[in-house]
């Protein structure tokens, strides 16, 4: 192991990563990128070689990386400039060293019994370390490193060489002013005693002469290779992911027992007495949901639009579905970076294929003939709108010369993955499905439209997305937050677990929820709810915006334009997907209730 790696720069107020050396930083002699995965690429990594010697097993007491011990490197007023800008930004460096990232030691005191005496030393692992830092309008930059690495021997036979594994990466930065740095020839350095030196000033108005030094510590550490990466997954908030799981799973029961029984229930009677036989020769009016039998399975508006965005949406399930299967497995840790990102892309790609077969099958359903310009829709209508806000955001990132970016030739290559796989698999799939026996609706529809009365307030659309939105969006709320600080914060997620019992609990929820708002629609009397309960199931997604707005203005503080319309970007994105996620697990279930009950009635 000869070099550590630097993989980018990240601050959570700016939310814009840039590559290692877009800041002056010492470089190696010649400069080589590691080859990277797709994943790794639009994450806005740029792994990259720099001048840190680390030798296994070799002390280094100080060592000057660049710049002649007689002659500090200087800093130019442009690059002093940028270099305040950073620190000024909160921007943290990220580095590697035989495939560990680099985590500084954050010790909080957490005296809970007021004792002094019994100050337990709480610690915790940030990710990276910080550029610098500033002090009454002074800004200091972290100029000298200390690494710490941990190595661990592995036991062998008597007569081999033993091997060791480096287990964990600590640095502890410093700032170190040049006159307290004493170099000697052979680009070695001796550090200040005590606490009494001064920190290293960067002055953003005129040049600035430094030292960038490093010092290399071994230490043995009994953590074995395989659990090397507890250290930077170790949250201390396991038993609130316990407690919020147990807490929507008695909840989501409790009410699915509920609701299971009232529909049940009502339904029986329901059923019973529209089956009586007519011995009162129709003394009593019929009412509720048989009136419409007629009308119940007449196609909606639009029915290529309804049936390509529920296509997505199951092209959408079946990618999510296994990304947090194959993860929960532990295929997919955070050590193989960028993994999650490349399986999610390529697995949508090829998850067309049963998006075009259901949406193909629901729009012949539908009395819809014109299958092939349905398909071509299915395959670009949401990737399309996904793609576009992407291209907007990628421009302004492009503007500002961060490293998250996509590059062009990548643009081209998931353009290419677009028409090239997921355009001919969805056409596939949707001429299968059109060609495939349509569903069988129970009743036949009536040549007229009946007459829809008046509906009562309660029965308002919007209304019908806030009361449904409540139940899903509770059971996974708090799961949210994690993802939330992991895409905005820079944490690792790796609870996949957690996440798989908590999609169970979303897509039982959300079927429960969209039956029970169908039952009542059509006790109303209104029978067109293709298109209401597809838009009201996926309820929760107004929440989830809600709750993004919350967390932008609580938890980042973030002040300019362009990292705010990077966050609403992404977060459109993301609750555009999840609306037509949890859109399209209610849709189905109720799909298949109303074929159910209408099934279960004797119409003459």
């Amino acid at each position: 192991m000869a070099a550590a790696m630097a993989v980018k720069l990240t601050s959570s107020r700016t939310q814009l990563p840039y590559e290692y050396y877009s800041l002056p930083f010492c470089q190696p002699s010649t400069i080589t990128y590691k080859a990277e995965n797709l994943g790794e690429v639009l994450r806005g990594d740029r792994i990259v070689n720099t001048p840190f010697q680390v030798l296994m097993n070799s002390e280094k007491k100080c060592e000057v990386l660049c710049g002649k011990s007689n002659k500090p490197m200087t800093l130019s007023v442009k690059e002093s400039r940028l270099v305040a800008e950073r620190i000024s930004e909160d921007y943290y460096v990220h580095l590697i060293a035989d495939n560990l990232p680099v985590a500084t030691r954050l010790e909080l005191y957490s005296n809970r019994d007021g004792d002094d005496k019994k100050k337990e030393k709480d610690v915790q692992f940030e990710h990276g370390y910080r550029l610098g830092f500033t002090d009454v309008n002074k800004i200091y930059l972290h100029n000298h490193l200390s690494f710490i690495l941990y190595y661990h021997r592995e036991d062998l036979e008597e007569d081999q060489e033993h091997t060791y594994r480096v287990v964990r990466f600590e640095v502890i930065p410093q700032s170190i002013r040049l006159e307290d740095l004493k170099a000697d020839e052979k680009s070695s350095c001796t550090l200040p005693e005590g606490t009494n030196s001064s920190p290293q000033e960067i002055d953003p108005t005129k040049e600035n002469q430094l030292y960038f030094t490093y010092s290399v510590h071994w230490e043995e550490s009994d953590i074995k290779w395989a659990s090397r990466w507890d250290t930077y997954l170790t949250m201390s908030d396991v038993q609130i992911h316990w407690f919020s799981i147990i807490n929507s799973v008695v909840v989501v029961f409790f009410l699915s027992g509920i609701l299971s029984m009232i529909i049940i229930r009502t339904l029986r009677k329901d059923i019973a007495n529209y089956n009586k036989e007519d011995d009162i020769e129709d003394t009593m009016e019929e009412s509720g949901w048989k009136l419409v039998h007629g009308d119940v399975f007449r196609p909606p508006q639009y029915p290529m639009i309804l049936s390509s965005l529920l296509g997505s949406g199951i092209q959408l399930f079946c990618m999510i579905l296994i990304v947090i299967f194959v993860a929960m497995l532990g295929m997919l840790s955070p050590s193989s970076r960028g993994a999650l990102m490349t399986t999610a892309c390529f697995l949508f790609m090829f998850m067309g294929v049963f998006g075009g077969f259901s949406a193909g099958r629901l729009y012949r359903t539908l009395k819809g003939h014109r299958w092939k310009k349905g398909a071509f829709c299915t395959a670009t209508l949401y990737p399309g709108v996904v793609f576009g806000i992407c291209f907007i955001l990628n421009c302004f990132i492009w503007g500002k010369h961060s490293s998250g970016a996509v590059p062009f030739p990548t643009m081209v290559a998931l353009l290419c993955m677009w028409f090239g796989i997921s355009l001919p698999l969805v056409y596939l799939g949707y001429y299968f499905g059109f060609r495939k026996q349509p569903y069988d609706n129970p009743v036949r529809t009536n040549q007229i439209p009946r007459q829809i009365p008046e509906q009562r307030w309660y029965m308002n659309r919007f209304v019908g997305i806030l009361m449904a939105g409540i139940l899903p969006f509770g059971a996974m709320f708090i799961e949210l937050f994690f993802i939330f600080s992991a895409i905005w914060e820079n944490q690792f997620y790796y609870l996949f677990g957690f996440l798989f019992l908590v999609f169970i609990i979303l897509v039982v929820s959300c079927s429960q929820i969209s039956i029970v708002m169908v039952y009542f629609q059509l006790c109303a009397e209104d029978y067109r709810w293709w298109w209401r309960n597809f838009l009201v199931s996926g309820g929760s997604a107004f929440y989830v915006l809600v709750y993004a707005i919350f967390y932008f203005v609580n938890k980042l503080d973030i002040v300019e334009f362009i990292p705010s319309l990077l966050y609403f970007g992404y977060t459109a994105l993301m609750v555009l997907s999840f609306w037509l996620l949890t859109g399209t697990i209610g849709f189905y279930a109720a799909y298949m209730f109303v074929r159910k009950i209408y099934a279960a009635v004797k119409i003459d």
